[in-house]
């Protein structure tokens, strides 16, 4: 056995417990606040270093999860940053926006549903508007449900709501961000290993996933021409408010074991790669989708 006698403090995967978690569960959509144990958005690790220099950056879904993580890593890499939320996560919404204000950056969240198309173009003419701009989109809300007993238990609702707000948000909010995107501005997507590797409790969310891939692909090819970047990152299990508000208490209790890393991500451990992504230093990559799986090889 090797021991170190290094900090671990600031390291979200030396910290974090290995399964079994806890049984539980919560209603959708959860919060970080009732998990246990709580998840790390790189409150107390994550240090920036100028990457996003005042810049405006778009996210969807950063009242908690990877969203809230990359809205931290964001702002203390130095950009203003507007996001959206159900209107049911009032709370946990002011809590990412307090972090973005303690960084230093403006903040602007906005209560909505991705479903709402005139949501998704109001979204972006408020951040243009109350932020002065935008340079970033991140795609990143989603909705699951898993449903063991197959395709039979999928109801129309829940396969319309899954792709309204997997695909359909993504495309209207993409669609409107285009008219104020500028040379030298970054799309990022969140895929996941599901598009790859089809879980079959997660059919329809799978089915999005692996659409949300091909939209990458296929849209960085069109924008390219306009200096517009667009990738996306593939992450693995991660340990959000999604799981125990959309999976059984058993599935929760060993969630991550079956990554090579034999355990979940803390979102502190996605927000890099999205840092990368809209960063300067990935001037030349676009149409890649970065996987960050904790070792479960993808395409």
């Amino acid at each position: 056995m090797v021991t170190s006698d290094r900090d671990t403090s600031r390291d979200p995967g030396a910290r974090r417990p290995e399964p079994p978690q806890p049984e539980q569960s919560q209603p959708y959509p959860g919060s970080g606040e009732r998990m246990r144990p709580e998840p790390d958005h790189g409150e107390d690790s994550y240090r920036g270093a100028g990457r996003l220099r005042d810049r405006v950056a778009l996210i969807t879904g950063a009242d908690s999860g990877i969203g809230r993580a990359v809205a931290v890593a964001f702002a203390r890499e130095g950009a203003d940053v507007a996001f959206c939320h159900l209107p049911e996560e009032q709370d946990d919404a002011d809590t990412t926006a307090a972090l973005i204000e303690d960084a230093g950056r403006r903040a602007l969240p906005m209560a909505g549903d991705l479903r709402d198309g005139a949501f998704c173009t109001d979204l972006v003419d408020r951040c243009v508007a109350g932020l002065g701009g935008l340079d970033v989109l991140v795609n990143n809300a989603a909705y699951q449900m898993s449903q063991p007993d197959g395709l039979a238990a999928i109801s129309d609702e829940q396969f319309d709501r899954v792709m309204r707000t997997n695909l359909y948000g993504m495309f209207w909010l993409t669609r409107a961000a285009l008219a104020h995107l500028r040379p030298g501005a970054v799309i990022i997507n969140s895929a996941s290993v599901q598009a790859y590797k089809p879980s079959p409790h997660l059919l329809d969310y799978a089915m999005t996933k692996a659409a949300i891939v091909a939209f990458t692909h296929g849209l960085a090819q069109q924008l390219a021409p306009e200096g517009i970047r667009v990738n996306a990152v593939a992450p693995g299990p991660v340990w959000t408010p999604l799981i125990p508000a959309t999976m059984g208490e058993e599935k929760v209790a060993h969630f991550g074991e079956q990554s090579p890393l034999g355990r979940a991500a803390q979102p502190a451990e996605m927000a890099p790669a999205y840092v990368f992504l809209a960063s300067p230093q990935a001037s030349y990559i676009t149409g890649e989708i970065l996987n960050a799986t904790g070792g479960t090889p993808l395409p």
